[in-house]
């Protein structure tokens, strides 16, 4: 019997890692585009899922914007087909139309579909093949629009988008060994044009940043920048925890918030506690950035009675004596 390939091992074991103990008894379903990270990921559930006790399905997103997509999208489902998952979905979405950048809107209209799949399945979990590099994307792409604590964070192994629990089992997997996996398991990953586009940042921190870096301080600075985004995650979380108990005691019995308890915090809790209110006062939360929060913060301690802050979504802020309030409540 021959030795099972390392590289295709590495997969498996993180896979079985993510998926032992998940609460429930529906399918887990594979986001697969056809790249190795993917592809390595929907063939080593395809494996492991079903020793679980645990049915396994994929997912594939046609975003019409290459030539050749749908042809793409559907040889992806036929190999799922094959490899015995199932349920397995090729989706089109519309791209066209969405606020932001392509590949904001993109990503948009992926998750949605992705969201959708899961929740008419009742799958247990959603599953997505960010690696270790990507990881490492994330956390200097952070860096560089000042992000704070939360964008050093990078990307979770686990949340909750829509209800539906999101898992990222690669995380601690290098994008080297998924397209190790794949040559191993004779597997013939699609490479996306988008992903050396250098109109895109990641790709141009993936194609000119990560070589640089790595050549200067050597390969460990890629599980550098994973480690700086566990600990990120860790502080953010506690720090996410006293936000929600702060924000609890700032209640006005009038409304809004009381600028004495806002006073009291120190500002690491207190921006979190006014950004976590802004999203509840109706917010758009991908376009609530520092700088409104920082309006808010004025509101509070640099206040010489200036009018109100506005926040994205039409809503607005005032501070009336010790209050703030929106004064147009949805």
């Amino acid at each position: 019997m021959a030795a099972l390939a390392p590289p295709v091992a590495a997969v498996r074991t993180a896979v079985r890692r993510a998926l032992t103990g998940l609460p429930g008894d529906g399918p887990v379903l594979v986001a697969c585009s056809g790249g190795a990270d993917s592809l390595a990921l929907a063939v080593a559930t395809a494996f492991v899922a079903p020793r679980l006790g645990r049915r396994a399905g994929l997912v594939t997103v046609d975003h019409g914007l290459q030539e050749g997509s749908a042809e793409r999208a559907a040889a992806v489902a036929a190999w799922a087909d094959d490899v015995g998952l199932a349920p397995v979905e090729s989706v089109r979405v519309a791209v066209a139309g969405r606020p932001g950048g392509p590949e904001a809107a993109a990503r948009e209209a992926r998750y949605e579909a992705l969201v959708d799949a899961a929740v008419r399945h009742r799958a247990a979990a959603l599953l997505t093949g960010h690696t270790r590099d990507d990881q490492a994307e994330t956390v200097l792409l952070a860096l560089a629009r000042g992000s704070g604590p939360r964008g050093l964070a990078g990307m979770p192994a686990r949340r909750e988008l829509s209800g539906v629990p999101l898992l990222r089992p690669l995380l601690a997997v290098t994008r080297e060994q998924t397209r190790a996996a794949c040559a191993a398991l004779g597997l013939d990953p699609w490479q996306d044009p988008h992903n050396s586009d250098p109109a895109y940042a990641r790709a141009r921190v993936r194609a000119d940043v990560l070589p640089v870096l790595v050549d200067a301080l050597g390969p460990g600075v890629l599980d550098g920048l994973a480690r700086t985004a566990a600990l990120a995650a860790a502080d953010a979380a506690a720090l996410d925890d006293l936000a929600d108990a702060a924000l609890a005691g700032a209640r006005h019995p009038d409304g809004g918030l009381a600028v004495p308890a806002l006073v009291a915090l120190v500002p690491a809790v207190r921006g979190r506690v006014l950004h976590a209110w802004a999203r509840e006062l109706g917010a758009t939360p991908g376009a609530l950035s520092h700088r409104h929060v920082a309006a808010l913060e004025a509101l509070v301690s640099d206040w010489r009675g200036q009018g109100a802050a506005y926040l994205p979504g039409g809503r607005r802020v005032l501070r009336r004596a010790d209050r703030l309030f929106d004064p147009d409540p949805a």
